[in-house]
Order: C-alpha cells, then sequence, then structure tokens
C-alpha cells in the first residue's frame, strides 16, 4: 500500500499529516507484522531507488511517502493508495497518484482521506470519486483552479486571454501551441524577415528566455 502525505515533518503553519510523524506511527503500530518505508524528496537518488526496490519486491509492504512517487512509478503489485489531506491536492496530480495502483491483476483501491472546507474542494472530491478519466479530470481542474498562469503568461509579459476560454477551448490552444512551437522551430523563422515583427515583439515579452535573435 501507498500512503500519501502533503508535508514531510510537521509545519507550524499547516495542520496536515506528514510522511515523518506518520511513518513513525505506522512502523510502531505495525512492528512485528509487516514492513514500512518512507521516501520524500530529500532522499538521494540512490536511496529513492532502493526504497523502491525493496517495495516492489514486498520487503516493505507500506510505503509512506509524499507526491514524489506520482510519475514513473510502476509496482504492479501495489493494490492500495491511501491519500491523507486529498483536498490540498488538485484532480490531476490526484489522478497521478491513484494510477499509481491498479497496474496488476488484482482489485485495487484510491481512499481520499479528506475534509474540504470549501465549495471548490468538496467538488474536487466529488469528481474524484465519478471518473478515472485524465483529460475530464484536467478540464475539470483548470475549471476549478482557473488558467491563472498555465502558459507563465504573467512571469513572460504575454497579454491574457481576451476571447479564448482555456477550459472550453483546450484542444484549439493545444493545437495553436503546437503550432507556435514547429514555427519558432523553423530556419525561416529565425531568418525571415516576413516574420521580423514578431520575433520583435516575442522576445520583448521575455519568452524565448535568453534566446538571442539575429
Amino acid at each position: 500500500a501507498y500512503v500519501i502525505c502533503p508535508l514531510i515533518e510537521e509545519s507550524e503553519k499547516l495542520d496536515v499529516q506528514n510522511a515523518i510523524d506518520l511513518h513513525s506511527m505506522l512502523t510502531h503500530h505495525y512492528q512485528g507484522k509487516c514492513q514500512v518505508g518512507l521516501m520524500h524528496g530529500r532522499l538521494s537518488s540512490q536511496e529513492k531507488e532502493e526504497i523502491m526496490g525493496q517495495f516492489s519486491e514486498n520487503k516493505v509492504q507500506i510505503l509512506v511517502s509524499t507526491t514524489v512517487v506520482e510519475v514513473g512509478v510502476n509496482v504492479p503489485n501495489a493494490t492500495v493508495m491511501v491519500i491523507y489531506d486529498a483536498e490540498r491536492f488538485g484532480l490531476s496530480q490526484l489522478h497521478q497518484l491513484r494510477g499509481r495502483v491498479g497496474r496488476g491483476s488484482e482489485q485495487s483501491y484510491c481512499l481520499l482521506i479528506a475534509d474540504p472546507k470549501s465549495e471548490t474542494g468538496k467538488e474536487r472530491m466529488r469528481i474524484m470519486t465519478e471518473t478515472n478519466d485524465g483529460f475530464v479530470l484536467s478540464e475539470k481542474d483548470l475549471e476549478l483552479r482557473g488558467p491563472g498562469d498555465f502558459f507563465g503568461s504573467k512571469k513572460s509579459g504575454l497579454p491574457e486571454f481576451k476571447v479564448a476560454d482555456m477550459v472550453h477551448d483546450y484542444r484549439a490552444l493545444e493545437t495553436a501551441r503546437q503550432d507556435a512551437a514547429l514555427l519558432v522551430d523553423s530556419e525561416a523563422f529565425w531568418h525571415n524577415d516576413q516574420y521580423a515583427s514578431l520575433r520583435t515583439y516575442l522576445d520583448g515579452t521575455g519568452v524565448f528566455q535568453g534566446e538571442k535573435l539575429d
């Protein structure tokens, strides 16, 4: 089983579960019955690999962790995912975490332990129980959080959308982004006078992040 916590250690500002204290509690509770491992972002890559190896080989039966396990981890024998303070995570992140189980032939479960105080938090938990569709969850995540700085627009100086809607026009915006990337990667964009004004404008916004224009 995975047991996910939002924090590594106790915080004076946030009243949420932390991995170090929960690991200590579970180790004491299950002493002599099963092995409890601990993983978080402060560990070295080698330490993480060793712990994941033990978990994969069933030498560790319960893995207490932060969200470092949300991607790139494949343990088919893991059948339970418990997420503490689930209302503190976005839908996309919860979906990634849920995807760590159910990779084998056994029935798997994802348990969300949450106490949402806001309507947004309650809605997020409701949606998580109703769909496994990653695309739907991504759209709902954007809808609940708002696009905010999704494209880094505030940081780069790009203007906010005047007409497009991040949620409902997502597919069109993604296609436009891919087309723009192809254009910028082309030789013609950097050397054709046709794009001189566009190059100058984009350079002024900082989107090239240090690229020098000819």
